[in-house]
Formats: C-alpha cells, structure tokens, sequence
C-alpha cells in the first residue's frame, strides 16, 4: 500500500497559540457575552462565579451584570449538559446540546441501578417533570416526592436518574451576580417557554469545537462532550478539514481558515477561575499544561483557580476582597511580575469581591461582593509553590 500523505506537524507551542486564539484569550475580543458563550460552546459553572471570570478573561470592556443580565432574561441558563458537569449555554444551544448528549445520560443512569431496583424510569420521569414543572424545586423536595412513589430506593439513584432522564435549568436568582438563592429546577421547555428541539447535528457541533477549541483530535472532542464514536463524524467533514499531526503522530483535524498563529505570538497573562473550559476539553493538555506540573491544578476533587504566562500554565490564584495572592510554580523575572500583577489588579477592581472556594451543588450562592468598577488599592502577592 501507499504510504499515507504526510500533514504538517504542531508542536506544543503552535497548539498552544492556536487555542488560546480560539479561546479568546490572546487578545480580549470585542465580542457580546451572548455571543461568546455561544462560540465556547458553553462555560463550565460547577460553581457560581467561574463564568463570569472566563468572561472578564476573554473579552474587552466585560463588566458582571452583562452575564447576569442574560441570565434574568433567560437568555443563557445553567444545566448539566457536557461530561454531566454544569455549564451555562444559549437558550438555543440548551435546547440542542443537551439531547445530543442525551445518550450519555441514560447510560449514567446504569451505573445507579442497584438502587433503582423496581422503579420504572419512564414513570419517574413523567413524575418528576410534573413536580419541577409545577414550580422549580430543589433536588431534595424531588427527592421526598420520588420516595413517595418508590419508598425502598436508594434516594441519590433517584436524584440522578431524574437529572439524568430530564433536562434539569437552575433558575435564578442562582448563578446571578450579586445575588444568592438555593439550587432550584425545572425543565429548560418550562424555563425558556419553548418546546424541546432536535439535537443539534453531531457534524455541526464538530465544526463549532473545532472553531472554539481546535485543532484537536477525535478523542479531545470525545474527552470535550462526555461522548464516544465520533470518528464517523469527522471522516465525513475529513474532505473539508484541515489535517496535522502533533508531535507524537496524533491526527488533528481543524477548519482551513481558522487561526493557527504563529508560535511566538506573544500572550499576556491571564487569570482563569476553576474548572475553566481551556484546562478540561482536550485529552492531550500539554497544549497548555507541561507535564511536569500536570495534577497540580487540583486537590482531591476541586480546581483551583489557575494563571497563564506565555499561554502556559504558570500557578494558582486565590482572590480574597482586593488581596489577590499568586504562587508560581517557577521563578520568573521582575518584569514578568509586573506584567501579571497589573492583570491581576485590573481584574480585582473590574469583578470587585472576592472568587469564593468551591461551593456544594445545593449551597446557597454567596454575594461577590459590590461591583463598582471603582479603582481601589490592590494587594497583589507573590508566593511560590515546590513540590
């Protein structure tokens, strides 16, 4: 047989440019808060603020209320959709996401059924949409109702088999800024007042990865929406793809006209909450992550809030009111401090408050603190982490 035609090969470095151009963080794009949650395809918002500080890392002029203003007029929602991890999407693609990744779910559902001996989960279904859809509850009151019907199940199976089975919204006031209120649901057609649509088509929403996370391989889309077999998928859109290699021979695929920067594109520092969408939609992350500081991002089960110096993971931040405290994972030069600690004071006197640490899936949300926009003094501090 022939050999196959050679594609050009990117190292980390032309990765790393190429995504950070896609992710909006190379420059601060002039973009709505609408719209760029629609072009990443969503933000991951396990916790409450994290999406409001990709945003502030992505786009010029963002201020908070823009975020929470969609989220008042139920323009952006927040649902388990992707890796069944909470994120806010468009009303459109809350609509289309979640019942592409619906498949997924039920099979979730599998892993819960020793504790779902007896119950029949269309039932649950039609039982649990007629309780959230009545008035948005919280998981525990669904709970309690679902117990009524089946008193010798396991209550968590209940819980995520209703999550599962059901496109669940948290409505606000959670995931508002500057307010708080308990984890309340309903389902997204009671929410938005639109009946649920068809999933969007598998070779559309491969193209919008690729424009939002790209060039990236099967498995980093896989390892992206919580889906697998998608290699059928991308050898129908092949012809119009562009094709790489990375430096261990992995195929990338890409749109032709997408950016590819070149690799000595400078990149300003940027803070990213945790959980950020950059550091969890690849299954190769040396794009961004070396490997010598891989697992560092995390204790136990919780992200940290992390820091970008020349597109690459650098450390790990904690905002407490106007103190914001970084430690490095290695020495760098005054100048570069300079240069990391003026983005970190613009992005304390912009989101004001403080980024709280993680908080429980049915915790109240907590106030940010004001946001006025107002300069005030900033104490940044340098620390270093060994080890």
């Amino acid at each position: 047989m022939a050999p196959r035609t050679p594609h050009p090969v990117l190292d980390s470095r032309a990765l790393n440019r190429a995504t950070l151009a896609r992710q909006l963080l190379l420059s601060r794009a002039e973009m709505s808060a609408r719209d760029a949650v629609g072009h990443l395809l969503g933000l991951q918002a396990q916790n409450v603020k994290p999406p409001y500080y990709q945003l502030h890392a992505r786009l010029a002029g963002f201020r908070p209320a823009e975020l929470a203003g969609l989220m008042e007029s139920r323009e952006v929602v927040r649902m388990v959709t992707m890796r069944s991890t909470i994120h806010t999407h468009t009303a459109d693609d809350a609509l289309t996401l979640r019942p592409m990744v619906q498949p997924a779910r039920d099979r979730e559902v599998n892993y819960f059924r020793k504790g779902l001996a007896g119950v029949d989960l269309e039932r649950l279904a039609e039982l649990a949409r007629a309780f959230v859809d009545a008035e948005p509850r919280t998981m525990a009151e669904l709970r309690e109702e679902l117990l009524k019907e089946w008193p010798g199940a396991d209550p968590q199976s209940l819980s995520v088999a209703a999550r599962c089975r059901l496109p669940l919204v948290q409505v606000t006031p959670r995931g508002v800024w500057g307010r708080s209120g308990q984890v309340r649901l309903t389902t997204v057609e009671n929410w938005l007042g639109r009946p649920a649509a068809a999933a969007q088509p598998v070779d559309e929403v491969v193209l919008r990865y690729l424009a939002a996370f790209g060039p990236a391989s099967v498995k980093d889309m896989q390892v992206w929406a919580g889906l697998t077999r998608l290699r059928e998928a991308f050898e129908r859109l092949r012809p119009g793809l562009a094709v790489f290699r990375d430096e261990r021979g992995v195929e990338l695929f890409d749109l032709p006209d997408a950016p590819r920067p070149d690799a000595d594109t400078p990149a300003p520092p940027r803070f990213l909450p945790e959980f950020d969408n950059l550091l969890l939609s690849h299954a190769d992350r040396t794009r961004v992550v070396a490997p010598e500081i891989k697992g560092r991002t995390w204790t136990g089960n919780q992200s940290h809030c992390t820091l970008l110096v020349d597109g690459f993971l650098a450390g790990l931040w904690r905002q407490d009111g106007e103190t914001l405290t970084i430690h490095l994972f290695h020495d760098t030069s005054a100048a570069r401090k300079e240069e990391i600690a003026a983005e970190g004071e613009e992005m304390v006197r912009v989101m004001g408050g403080r980024l709280e640490g993680p908080e429980g899936p049915e915790d109240p949300g907590k106030n940010p603190g004001s946001n006025t926009g107002e300069p005030g003094k900033v104490s940044v501090r340098f620390g270093s982490i060994h080890g």
